[in-house]
């Protein structure tokens, strides 16, 4: 049996989960700014109510990317704190990928391609393209970012001739809505037990790796940059 615990606060949400060989158990809350005083103890208050220690895990898996810079960076702390202590291998899992599996779970009978959007800010999204695979989800594209209304220019999206889903708060920009999409859903967050569900498979297959050589996946160098440089240089 194993033993996956995954964390996730790329977005404005947080949330954790455990995946008992199959079994989940997750805890997710709405937590904007406050990702540093709930992530912490979502995951102490979830192991306690499994009766697990750090020790008893084979792996942690972490939503990698794309999304919140400041999100990304907490996760991957903590990650590395966990990890590090309990010399436990970890997982990168993507968060566009973990969205399209968390709507195909939601709605069983959906056939049709998912196309993922994260607002990137500066007028970006983050986007990628998705359809079901067995009980979890293959990708169709690789992951970019980009300014909304270049994704029309896209020769994948083209060839969809809008038969696809429309996932993720990226899609509020009217230039995303015109590429009139058969459904979509802006209130839409990644959660942990979806990434759960994919790291199981990554770990059956011996992906996981040393948390030393983990990254988180930004897309753009430009946001880390400008972060730093505002950290800098306060004033």
């Amino acid at each position: 049996m194993s033993l996956i615990f995954a964390l996730d606060s790329s977005t404005d949400a947080c949330s954790v989960a455990l995946n008992a060989d199959g079994k989940l158990d997750a805890r997710f809350e709405l937590a904007a700014k406050s990702h540093t005083q709930r992530l912490l103890p979502m995951v102490d208050e979830l192991l306690q109510h499994n009766k697990l220690t750090l020790s008893s895990l084979d792996a942690i898996a972490f939503g990698r990317g794309p999304g919140s810079f400041t999100g990304l960076r907490i996760c991957m702390g903590i990650v590395q704190g966990l990890a590090f202590g309990a010399q436990l291998p970890v997982i990168p899992v993507s968060t566009l990928e973990a969205m399209a599996l968390g709507y195909y779970r939601a709605n069983p009978e959906a056939n049709l391609p998912v196309l993922v959007a994260l607002d990137a800010r500066m007028d970006e999204v983050y986007w990628g393209l998705y359809i079901r695979s067995g009980d979890l989800v293959s990708a169709l594209s690789d992951e970019f970012v980009m300014k909304p209304e270049f994704l029309s220019e896209q020769d994948v999206i083209q060839s969809l001739a809008g038969k696809f889903v429309a996932v993720g708060p990226g899609w509020h920009y009217p230039a995303m809505q015109q590429l009139a999409a058969s459904t979509i859903v802006v209130d839409a967050q990644p959660r942990a037990e979806d990434m759960a569900l994919i790291a199981a498979q990554i770990w059956s297959s011996g992906g996981a790796v040393n948390v030393l050589d983990a990254e988180p996946v930004y897309l753009r160098d430009t946001i880390s940059w400008q972060k730093r440089q505002r950290i800098r240089n306060p004033n």
